[in-house]
């Protein structure tokens, strides 16, 4: 789960919905200042317990960069409604809606739009690249995610919540959720507004979306072959102490897709919070190097803060 240092929106950023033929989706959209050139939009997808706040770090500097950078809430996920049907969250439902968000955000031909996926959003979007045909991205990127289910000690805390969610209910379960050493040591370090909103997130997102999604991360398979069978560019980013899927995970699986590869030093699973100039930086460059050509598949770099 990330946690956003701050809740301040950045300048040029609209919450808002994006409408598509799928649905309202609750986003966080921020423009590039005037005169900047367009150089693209980015459509971030969050992780599981996760939302569009996730990525609020970000927001201003890809935005400085030209690039529109969209942050969405997915289906059931804090302000973005969904049923109580966990069939409405099944993978191909969700990747689906990530196309569908991406048609919306075409703003012009040959504009060039980016996916980028943190963790459990990084296998939703690499469902998505897999169903598309032709494909409409110009990238993408995963972040904070590997090639198929999380490690065997992360499976256990997953498993835990999706077997005590629907016996204790959200509020009970995450006042124990709190009582982890991990979680004790980041309520202690977060500011009070952030606390509230972190609470609120869990509360507000469907419960049918968090026992599917946290079963998708027990059972992903391993598809990294299909996807690197699609010719388009791709970045796997992570920070140096990722705990949901080891780093030799990830390096392998850029190997096996021919990606660039890029290890943010002192970041854990969600550089996007915990490293987010040094993220923001890298992101920046792998799109730039798209953009204009210079791009060489497997780029290999550790981004030291």
């Amino acid at each position: 789960m990330s946690r956003p240092p701050s809740l301040a929106l950045p300048p040029r950023t609209r919450a808002g919905l994006l409408e598509t033929n799928r649905g309202p989706f609750a986003v966080l959209d921020c423009t590039p200042p005037a005169g900047v050139p367009n150089a693209g939009t980015v459509l971030l997808v969050p992780g599981f317990i996760g939302s569009k706040e996730d990525f609020l770090p970000l927001l201003r500097p890809l935005s400085e960069a030209g690039y529109r950078a969209v942050a969405i809430d997915g289906r059931g996920q804090h302000e973005t409604p969904g049923p109580a049907d966990e069939e409405a969250y099944a993978q191909p439902e969700l990747a689906a809606d990530v196309q569908a968000q991406t048609r919306e955000l075409v703003e012009e031909p040959g504009s060039p739009v980016h996916l980028l996926g943190h963790s459990m959003g990084a296998l939703t979007a690499r469902r998505a690249v897999l169903a598309a045909a032709p494909c409409p991205w110009a990238s993408l990127t995963l972040m904070g995610s590997g090639p198929a289910a999380v490690q065997p000690e992360q499976q256990k805390r997953v498993r835990l919540l999706v077997e005590l969610l629907p016996v204790l209910g959200k509020e009970a379960l995450w006042q124990e959720m709190q009582k982890s050493p991990r979680s004790e040591q980041a309520a202690a370090e977060l500011p009070a507004d952030v606390a509230e909103f972190l609470h609120h997130r869990w509360l507000n997102t469907v419960s049918e979306q968090l026992t599917t999604m946290g079963r998708q991360l027990l059972a992903e398979p391993d598809r990294v072959a299909e996807l690197a069978a699609v010719p388009i560019p791709k970045l796997v980013l992570s920070g140096s102490d990722d705990y949901a899927w080891p780093i030799p995970w990830q390096d392998s699986m850029a190997t096996r897709l021919a990606a660039d590869r890029t290890i943010i030093e002192g970041a854990n699973h969600s550089p996007n919070v915990e490293r987010p100039t040094e993220t923001a930086c890298a992101l920046i460059a792998f799109w730039q190097r798209i953009s204009t050509g210079e791009r060489k598949s497997g780029t290999s770099s550790r981004v030291s803060v």
